[in-house]
Order: C-alpha cells, then structure tokens, then sequence
C-alpha cells in the first residue's frame, strides 16, 4: 500500500479545525471559515502531516495539466493535432505547438491559478500553525516544509511567468500586490531553500514519500542555478553552483538508479530508489493523473482493460520518435505499429474501420480525413492501469536521480569537462541500453556536445515538464519545426504572458513584453 497524503476535505476540516471553503487562484486571497485552530492540534506526526496535507494537495494539478501541457507542447516534443472536430478546442492545444497563444487563453489562467493555488495554501496553512498558542515542538521543521514547498511553487511563477506578484503574509491586500522582478523572485527562492535547508528532512522512508526533503530542496536549488543564465541574464551563469547542489544529492547515497527505467513511472511507483519527489495519486483516493487518457486512441482500452474510451489526444511526431534509436530501450515509452486487443485481436478505429495502426509521421496540424485520427506515436510512459478510465495510480515524478546526473553533466560541459559530462551522462545511457560500462553507446569525449546533450535529456525526461526550460536554456525554443511552425520572429514567446482575468481584478500587475 502507498504511503499517501490522501485525507478527504471532511476529515481534515475535522482534524484541522477549520473548514476551507474556497480557495481564491486568481487574486491570492482565501475565504476561510470557522479559523478556530485546536490548541491540541500539529502535536503528532499524523496532525502534522494532515496539516500540511492542503498544500500539497495543490501539486495535483500540474504534472499532468496545464503545466505538463505548456511545456511539453510549446517546446515541440509534443502535439495536439486538430483530428476533425477532436481536440480543436478553440485553437487552444495548437497555439501552444505554433507559438500563437496569447493572454487571454484559459490554459494560461489555468496555470496561473493551479501555482498560486498552491502559494496560497502554503501561505494559510504557514499562518494558521504559526498563530497557535500551543506551538508544535518540531515548529522550525514544518515552517521549512512548507517555505520549501512554497519555494517550488514561487520557482514555477517564475520560470513561467517571469515578473511575478511575490506575496509571503497570508493577510496581504491582494489589492496592494504589485510584480516582482524575476530577478527578485529569484534571489526569494534561493534564500528560502538555503535557509531552511537544515531543518528539512534527510530521512528517506514512508514518513517522507511525496514530501519536501533536503534532498528535493537540493534539486530544486539546481534547477533554478542550471538556469540561472535565462532568469539573470546573460554573464550570470551560476554552473558551479548547480554542480554542488547536484553532488549534494548523488552523494546522499539516499537514491540510486533504479535497474529498469520504467519502474519510476509504473502504476506502483512507491518503491522506486529513483525518484526524489513525486505527487502520489491513487485510482480510488487521489483522482488526477489521466495520462492513459489523454494520449491513446478510443479503441485502446481494449489493449489495456480500460473502463472508458481514452481521447486520442497527446502524441509525438516522427523528429521526436526517431531520437530514440531501436537499441534504446526507453523507446519502448512509444506505442506505433498495428494494434492489439487483450486477446490478442487486431484492433480498428471503430468510427472509420482502419486498421488501429499509429504512425509517428504528423503531417500537418489538422485533418479531417479518416487516416488522421492515428497520426502520432502515443506514449505509455506512465502504464495505463488495468480497471481505470483514468485517475490511474501511477505517482507522478518531480525529481529523480538521473536528472541530477543530466544536470550535472551539462554544468560540467559548461565550465569546459567534457570527460566528467561523458560520466555522468554515461550512467544514463548504461541503464537505457542495458550495456555495462564501456559498452559500445557509451559517449566518448567528442560526443559531448550542446545538441546531444539537449537530444539525451529529451529522451531521458520526456514529458517530465522540463523540456520547455531545456529548450530556452539550450536555444532551440524558437526553431522551425514540422508541421506547420516557422521560427519565432523574437523571444518574448520565452515566458508566458500574465492572464487577462489577474490583470482584470489587479491593475497594479503589468503585462509582459509582447503582448
């Protein structure tokens, strides 16, 4: 059984002592009622971990949704193409591949609101156990889960949005708020991280599954000196620094990489020695991860033992599917080809009588014809679960071991060591090919360059929610790519511009440049 944060609202109204009705995403204020904390509450490690549980809860919404969909799509490693009526949307899903989603797109408010949802929670929960009377013995340590937690969500802002409103006081006049610098934005996360590094948990068990640790902290602090340089500037590269942060982590020898690449996505995940944190989800208490759903085709809960028809929806094109080379066994996150029924049975798109035959090649953005509707490889990285017709139990993945080497190995490349790069990145690729080391794909120095670099951390975290920053940081967000999208004419298509409905309710905010 997973050990998962997964209390109903009802039980933790009655733990908690107050009942939250509504949480405001769009203008970081919360209607709370009935503020009435137990004096007697956050004394035990089950009060404390149902006490934190709100916050968490807001990361359920962005692995596997508009997060996961804004960055894997806007930086080519994924479509939604327009099959007929399917998935057209309002043009939002093509937007996102094209380069042409302006302000007033949902998505955008979506993952506004799902990142300051979360701020929000941390920022009322930080106050609720800070307000008590009777304050829990470990105060220090759940003041830095939560700041850390904070920080990530901040981090997101940040990275997506760029000039961001930086609120840390529940109580804060939503009126009042003005944007943050990205700079300053910056500086707060890095502090935060570093300052309440010591008191986060180093323990890796049960107790700690699905929480903020030192060791996620650590990754995070990597992440945001990996990319320094987008956030800064230019001259502001902070490569030494996400190499420490990324030898704090493999040098824990709390994590290791897990035998079998796929053994970090399956439907019970819990046991991975990989993953660093993740958001548990659970088809019975944690409903969220609709993977299987949004990727294959109608007729595919015959292969699966579905209980719905999935959407046909999400896939790859043929430049991404053809990265991964026949020997590498991460390959096998694509299903192409003709497929089958449980027994065993060649399938049929039941609405058009073809053959179910997936076929990597996207030509174009929008068809009607009848063969469109199986264009593009569809991924079962995270398995489909047996039972389910979504809301599958496979916990989503944050942070993981073989991203710290991937990271460390592009800082090493950056600061001119290209053999301690061909290292690290060599730990990736043994497991992908199954070979020992020194096997015949191993890199040598020559191999390391900035395209395979970028080429092996898509193939290694794909559809983990990092190629959009991997594009920008490594310069290829703005290319041609097929089909349909010509060269972005500047960079302001870099971050996100801020939703019309938050400058609607705050004109204080200002607009990003170029739109």
């Amino acid at each position: 059984m997973k050990n998962k944060i997964m209390l109903t609202g009802k039980a933790l109204a009655l733990i908690f002592g107050v009942t939250i009705l509504s949480f405001s995403c769009t203008r970081l204020d919360t209607k709370v009622y009935s503020p009435v904390p137990d004096a007697n509450f956050w004394q035990t490690p089950e009060q404390i971990a149902a006490g934190v549980a709100p916050a968490y809860q807001a990361l359920q919404a962005l692995p596997d949704g508009n997060l996961y969909e804004m960055s894997e799509t806007s930086s080519g490693v994924m479509i939604t193409p327009t099959r007929g009526n399917d998935w057209y949307d309002g043009g939002d899903h093509l937007s996102l591949w094209l380069h042409t989603w302006n302000q007033d797109r949902g998505f955008i408010n979506g993952l506004w609101g799902d990142i300051f949802n979360g701020i929000g929670k941390s920022n009322f929960t930080l106050s609720v156990v800070n307000s008590l009377t009777n304050k829990p013995s470990n105060i220090d340590a759940i003041n830095a889960e939560l700041k850390a937690l904070r920080a990530y969500f901040y981090y997101l802002a940040m990275d997506n949005f760029g000039n961001v409103p930086l609120v840390t006081d529940f109580n804060t006049d939503p009126n009042s708020v003005t944007n943050s610098t990205r700079a300053t934005v910056f500086a707060f996360v890095e502090k935060e991280l570093k300052d309440n590094m010591q008191f986060l948990p180093g323990n890796v068990d049960k107790s700690t599954y699905g929480r903020m640790t030192r060791w996620a902290a650590h990754m995070l602090l990597a992440k945001l000196y990996l990319n320094a340089g987008v956030y800064l500037g230019a001259g502001n590269e902070r490569w030494a620094d996400a190499i420490s942060e990324c030898d704090s982590v493999i040098s824990s020898g709390k994590y290791s990489l897990s035998g079998n690449y796929f053994d970090n996505f399956a439907i019970d995940n819990s046991g991975s020695a990989e993953n660093i944190l993740v958001v548990p989800f659970d088809k019975t208490y944690i409903g969220g991860n609709n993977w299987e759903m949004q990727t294959l085709h109608y007729q595919s809960n015959s292969t699966y033992g579905l209980t719905n028809s999935p959407w046909n929806g999400y896939c790859a094109t043929a430049d991404i599917y053809n990265e991964f080379d026949n020997a590498d066994k991460r390959k096998a996150m694509w299903l192409v080809g003709q497929q089958y029924g449980a027994d065993g049975s060649a399938l049929k798109d039941l609405q058009t009588g073809l053959p179910l035959i997936f076929t990597p090649n996207v030509p174009s953005t929008s068809d009607p014809s009848p063969a469109f509707r199986l264009v593009g490889a569809r991924s079962i990285k995270y398995h489909p679960e047996a039972g389910t017709g979504g809301n599958q139990s496979n916990d989503m993945v944050i942070f993981r071991l073989a991203d710290a080497y991937l990271m460390r190995a592009e800082a090493e490349f950056q600061l001119g060591s290209p053999a301690s790069a061909a290292a690290d990145v060599n730990l990736v690729r043994e497991r992908a090919y199954g070979e020992a080391p020194g096997g015949a794909h191993d890199w040598q120095i020559a191999d390391v360059t900035s395209a395979n670099l970028l080429a092996e951390r898509q193939r290694e975290m794909m559809w983990e929610c990092w190629s959009r920053q991997d594009a920008i940081r490594f310069g290829t967000f703005g290319n041609a790519r097929n089909p349909g999208k010509g060269a972005d004419a500047d960079a302001h298509w870099q971050i996100f511009p801020i939703p019309t409905p938050q400058m609607t309710a705050n004109s204080k905010l200002t607009q990003n440049p170029g739109y």
